[in-house]
C-alpha cells in the first residue's frame, strides 16, 4: 500500500547547531553533526558508499522542528580523519564492525537513548547490521534504495549487471586486468562469466587503490566509476554521472573504500541480514525502493519486507537507485509519520 507524498519532497534547509570530531581508535576520527530540534526526535542518518560521506540534503528530509538529526562521515571518507584519498590512510582499521562501533561511541557520546535510523544503498546495510546488533538501540528504520551487501548482490552489480551493459563492462574489467588473478580458479560454476568474474574483479580494483602510483589509483578511479554511472545510464533522473562528477578526492576515497569493503564482502556472513532479520521484531520499518534500481535490484526489499514483519515495502515505479521526487516524497511521509 502506497502512502500519500507530502506536497514537497523535502523540507527547508537547516544548518548544523553542533558539531565534532569523535576519537574511535586506531588513528581515527570521525566526524559528526546535529540540527533540528535538540529536544527532538534523535535521528542517525548513515551515508551509502560506502565511502561517499554525508550530504547538507540529507538534513532535509527531517522536519527540522520535530527531530534533533545526526550526521556523521563514515572512517575515512567526508570529514572524518585520515582520508582514504591518502594512500597513507590505513585501511585495516575500516570494517563494517569498526562502522557499527563507531555509531554506538556517538550515540554514547551525544547521551542519545533511542534513535530512528535512515539511509539508503550500502546505508541500509549498515544499518540492518547495526539494529540487529543493537535492537534495543533503535526506536525506528528507513530505508531507500535496499541492500543487503550479499556477494550475490556485489556479483551482479560488477558483473551480472554486465549483461545489459557488454561494451561497458568489457572496459570496466580490462582496466582492473593489471592486478587480476586467475578468475577461472575462483569463479563458482553455473555462473555466466561477468557473474564469475565480478568478486575477482573487485579484488583487482582493490589491490590498484592500494598501488603507490597515483596514476594507477587515478585510472582504477576513473574506470570504476565510468561502469558505475553505466549501471544507472538508463535512469530518467539526476545527472547522468553523478560518480564522475564528484570532486577528485570525495571520489578517490569513495572507489578506495568501496572496493575495499566489497572485496570483502562487507566481512558479513553470506545472507545473514535476511537470515537475522528476525531479531529487527517490533521495530517499525519502511523500505522505499525504486522498481528500476539496476544497481540494487526490487528483489533484495522484497526478501527483507517478507523476512521482517514490521517492516512496510512501497515501490515507486518512476524511480531507480538515484531516487525521483515521488521517492524522496514517500521517504518524508514516512518520517514525518514517525515524528507523529
Amino acid at each position: 500500500m502506497t502512502s500519500v507524498p507530502a506536497a514537497s519532497p523535502v523540507h527547508p534547509p537547516v544548518e548544523p547547531y553542533d558539531h565534532g570530531l569523535l576519537d574511535v581508535g586506531d588513528g581515527n576520527r570521525v566526524h559528526w553533526e546535529v540540527s533540528g530540534n535538540p529536544q527532538g526526535k534523535p535521528a542517525l542518518v548513515v551515508h551509502g558508499g560506502p565511502g561517499s560521506g554525508c550530504t547538507p540534503y540529507a538534513r532535509r528530509h527531517f522536519d527540522p522542528e520535530l527531530y534533533r538529526v545526526v550526521l556523521f562521515d563514515q572512517r575515512n571518507c567526508g570529514r572524518s580523519t585520515p582520508h582514504a584519498s591518502d594512500p597513507a590512510a590505513d585501511m585495516r582499521h575500516n570494517t563494517t564492525d569498526h562502522l557499527i562501533a563507531d555509531m554506538e561511541r556517538l550515540r554514547n557520546h551525544l547521551g542519545i537513548e533511542r534513535w530512528l535510523l535512515y539511509g539508503g544503498s550500502w546505508g541500509s546495510t549498515l544499518i540492518l547490521a547495526y539494529a540487529q546488533r543493537h535492537p534495543e538501540r533503535v526506536s525506528e528504520i528507513v530505508l531507500s534504495g535496499v541492500t543487503t551487501t550479499r556477494r550475490s548482490e556485489i556479483a551482479w552489480l560488477y558483473g551480472g549487471a554486465g549483461r545489459l551493459f557488454p561494451e561497458q563492462w568489457d572496459r570496466f574489467r580490462d582496466g582492473a586486468r593489471q592486478a587480476r588473478t586467475d578468475e577461472r580458479a575462483a569463479a563458482p560454476e553455473g555462473l555466466d562469466h561477468r557473474t564469475a568474474a565480478a568478486l575477482p574483479l573487485v579484488a583487482a580494483y582493490a589491490r590498484l587503490m592500494e598501488s603507490p602510483d597515483p596514476a594507477v589509483r587515478e585510472r582504477a578511479v576513473i574506470d570504476w566509476c565510468a561502469w558505475e554511472d553505466a549501471v544507472l545510464s538508463q535512469e530518467p533522473h539526476g545527472s547522468p554521472t553523478p560518480y564522475a562528477d564528484r570532486p577528485p578526492l570525495p571520489r578517490q576515497a569513495f572507489v578506495r573504500i568501496c572496493a575495499h569493503y566489497f572485496a570483502h564482502g562487507a566481512w558479513l556472513e553470506e545472507g545473514a541480514l535476511l537470515r537475522d532479520a528476525g531479531r529487527l521484531a517490533g521495530i517499525p520499518g519502511v523500505l522505499v525502493h525504486g522498481r528500476h534500481d539496476l544497481a540494487g535490484p526490487l528483489g533484495t526489499a522484497w526478501e527483507l519486507a517478507r523476512a521482517w514483519p514490521d517492516a512496510r515495502l512501497v515501490v515507486i515505479d518512476d524511480a531507480g537507485h538515484k531516487g525521483s521526487e515521488a521517492q524522496r516524497g514517500e521517504v518524508r511521509a514516512a518520517l514525518d509519520a514517525f515524528a507523529d
